[in-house]
């Protein structure tokens, strides 16, 4: 059996506008969450983002995080959507 994993998946959706991977990643680093992997394209005005990050040395609750980076995307004009890299593979799963 492997291990629980404390990997997430964040991605952020929205209209492209200044500071948004600013201040995505001062939320994550406020929270000690590491970013593993980050990817970011804009395509005509719409910036999307993908992260995966490692919560193992974050304090913060998962649902609370959910709920903060969800406000955060609401502050900033984007959605934020997290969700733990196990339930991600199996809901992209062929």
């Amino acid at each position: 059996m492997t291990p629980p994993t404390n990997k997430t998946i964040i991605t952020v959706v929205g209209e492209d506008t200044i500071g948004i991977i600013a201040r995505v990643c001062t939320y994550l680093a406020d929270n000690q969450v590491n970013i593993e992997d980050i990817s970011q394209t804009i395509v005509q005005s719409y910036f999307t983002m993908m992260m995966i990050v490692d919560t193992s040395q974050s304090e913060k609750p998962f649902g609370e995080m959910v709920r903060e980076l969800e406000e955060l995307g609401d502050e900033i004009g984007v959605r934020i959507l997290c969700q733990h890299e196990d339930i991600f593979t199996k809901m992209h799963r062929i």
